[in-house]
């Protein structure tokens, strides 16, 4: 049962309503992993509809990200030097990319912040983690998370529509090419320590447990390159429709290179194993 009062630790006090089709105690649910269904973004796809028909047109993976790339340049422009000299001093607008580049050097940066915010707003999964556990509200971290998510430098650019038609994106893809799988992708992530997932049923030394992860986690296509992160490797079937990205969505992205698949949290369901 959810605790009461302002300074509750459940995960459920902090669910919210989101933007998705589906209510975010089911979406956080290891029912949901055994038997998901598609995710939309509320008015995502109805914002967007020039993208998608260039998309239909795309004959393959390659052509698919190459147009989406050259949609969100243009969409989400950056704006010629004098003018950006006058107006803002050259103000960083940071586009989805940089964002994701930042996520890769520092899952719990100022980048790492404001895409864990995304998913917060849109699937109603508040963060487990961020520098530090996020237990009790308030408190100190959670005060650090919530002015890093709000940063004017990645907030001047309408960053969070940027993650949306990210997202759309990755599902149409998955839809139209099957990649990397269209029902569900088995993926592995190392970890040294358990600091940023914790142990919900079961028992580590069992081998098969049910972890709670961040609401926004990174995972890795192979277990060889999983390996390198830390001695415990943790393999998921992860539902293809919690993707956000993956390697081959969009060729020279950043985390594209090495294998790095981003995946909206909740409770999985693991199969762990020690290097």
């Amino acid at each position: 049962m959810q605790e009461e009062g302002p300074e509750s630790t459940a995960p459920s006090y902090f669910y919210g309503t989101g933007l998705v089709n589906v209510p975010a105690w089911v979406l956080a649910s290891t029912e949901f992993n055994e038997r998901p269904q598609q995710l939309h973004v509320r008015g995502v796809r109805e914002s967007a509809p020039g993208l998608f028909r260039l998309l239909d047109a795309a004959p393959d993976p390659a052509a698919a990200g190459q147009t989406f790339a050259r949609y969100m340049g243009l969409l989400f422009r950056r704006p010629p030097p004098e003018v950006e000299n006058a107006t803002c001093g050259r103000r960083h607008r940071a586009p989805w990319r940089e964002l994701l580049a930042g996520w890769g050097m520092d899952s719990n940066g100022a980048a790492g912040a404001v895409m864990k915010g995304w998913v917060e707003s849109r699937f109603g999964l508040a963060p487990t983690f961020h520098q530090e556990t996020l237990g009790r509200f308030p408190s100190s971290a959670w005060l650090r998370y919530v002015e890093q998510k709000a940063s004017s430098r990645y907030h001047n650019n309408d960053i969070d529509r940027q993650l949306d038609l990210l997202f759309e994106y990755a599902q149409w893809f998955i839809r139209r090419f099957g990649m990397p799988g269209r029902t569900f992708v088995r993926l592995w992530r190392g970890v040294n320590g358990f600091a940023e997932q914790a142990v919900v049923q079961g028992r580590l030394r069992d081998r098969t447990c049910v972890l709670r992860v961040n609401n926004l986690v990174s995972f890795s296509r192979s277990r060889e390159r999983a390996e390198e992160f830390g001695d415990w490797i943790l393999e998921a079937e992860v539902p293809a429709t919690k993707l956000v990205f993956f390697q081959g969505l969009v060729p020279g992205a950043p985390l594209a290179g090495e294998g790095e698949a981003l995946v909206i949290g909740g409770d999985y369901l693991v199969r762990a194993s020690y290097v």
